[in-house]
């Protein structure tokens, strides 16, 4: 009998695993095609497959997927990684098998042409223009008036984005964005927007269905590195509904209803306003688990394959997460504590990403974190005192920059 396999293109850091477990669990075999699979350490750390091959090239991709059938019955093909997902709905369109519409997901990736799409449909977002360079950047700022937030049209996990909060600020971050340090996969083009200020919040997603609502606070300003959240939100009826309403707008504007969506919106004294839209599954997934008791990882992975998903929740618990922020930059002398907070009852998991001695270079974006913790109680209350017990018991020592 033809073994059943599921093809992963690419991978991330944390949803990945989860990925290949949920696959494994449903009785299929993963297959990883990366351009790089040493990337990711869980493939060689479980015993993955995993083949090279330039996930940019989509007939190289092509070309791939119809030799493994030659040896699998290939059942469905995903990704946990945005910049991949448009070419996982090409792929799935080219083997018809279930995915993604490949032009939504593509318009959503840029961030410019998401913004249109929502300023057409009347989706409530901050006012935003597109620069090119460092006069239309000067320009667009004037207009929109200061603060405002600069950021890659294209991008993931807060690489490049900052609060410009006066000229100066301004100067030396579109200097940043156009003087070589950022890297641009494409020719750059920056999106200047108005700060939307007021509570973060990020709605999961799957199809047309809203999950649930988290609440997600960040580090210090200028940079938008997450430092906590909290599943569910604790929200009123009302906000409830209006951040719901908007979110659902947006999926309809986008022509995004089929898989995992990730909406990003601050609740503004104007209402809920939409800073972006992910088509892809958010992190966090193991929070809306550990809460309700539905794994979205598996469930997106039914709809891959074909199969009914089931979203029904089979408890209300409170998750919430930490990340573990480094407050200066140098040489990493240590880490631990992490035992003893995994240790913690209430604690569902514990994970450092830093070793001892790796250098601390920090970006003001998602590869700042050390790690992070993620616990789960009845109660609000309980569950954070779960977190802040566990945070406090990992320490580390930086040693500062010669």
């Amino acid at each position: 009998m033809t073994r059943r396999a599921l093809i992963l293109i690419e991978g991330t850091s944390n949803n990945g695993p989860l990925y290949v477990q949920a696959t494994q669990r449903l009785g299929l075999h993963p297959i990883t095609l990366s351009a790089d699979p040493a990337e990711y350490d869980y493939l060689a750390a479980e015993g993955i497959e995993a083949i090279r091959v330039d996930t940019d090239n989509l007939d190289a991709l092509i070309r791939e997927c119809s030799r493994l059938r030659a040896t699998y019955d290939i059942v469905g093909i995903t990704s946990a990684r945005e910049s991949v997902y448009a070419t996982v709905g090409k792929l799935c369109r080219h083997f018809d098998l279930p995915g993604p519409n490949p032009a939504s997901v593509e318009r959503c990736c840029d961030k410019f042409a998401q913004r249109q799409l929502l300023a057409e449909a009347g989706v409530p977002i901050p006012a935003f223009r597109l620069a090119a360079n460092a006069t239309d950047v000067e320009s667009a700022a004037a207009e929109i008036g200061l603060p405002v937030i600069l950021k890659p049209a294209v991008g993931i996990g807060s690489s490049g984005v900052r609060l410009c909060r006066n000229v100066d600020e301004l100067a030396e971050h579109t200097t940043y964005l156009l003087g070589g340090k950022h890297i641009w996969r494409a020719s750059p083009r920056i999106l200047v927007e108005e700060f939307a200020q007021g509570p973060h919040y990020i709605v999961h997603t799957m199809g047309n269905e809203i999950i649930g609502i988290e609440a997600a606070a960040f580090g210090p300003p200028p940079h938008f590195v997450f430092r906590e959240g909290t599943f569910p939100a604790p929200l009123t009826d009302d906000e409830h509904k209006r951040i719901a309403d908007v979110s659902l707008s947006c999926l309809q504007a986008l022509g995004l209803g089929w898989g995992p969506t990730g909406l990003e919106l601050r609740l503004t004294k104007r209402g809920p306003v939409v800073i972006e839209v992910n088509p892809r599954l958010a992190a966090g997934s193991q929070t809306v688990q550990l809460a309700y008791g539905v794994d979205l990882v598996t469930e997106h992975i039914k709809l891959v394959i074909g199969d009914e998903c089931d979203l029904r929740r089979r408890h209300s618990h409170i998750a919430a997460w930490r990340n573990l922020i480094p407050d200066r930059d140098g040489t990493l002398d240590w880490i631990g504590g992490d035992s003893q907070a995994a240790g913690v009852p209430g604690v569902a998991e514990v994970k450092l990403h830093a070793k001892p001695k790796m250098p601390i270079d920090r970006k003001g974006d998602w590869r700042d974190s050390l790690g992070y913790v993620i616990a789960a109680s009845p109660s609000l209350a309980q569950t954070e005192a779960i977190l802040q017990r566990a945070v406090d018991l990992i320490d580390w020592s930086i040693v500062p920059p010669e």
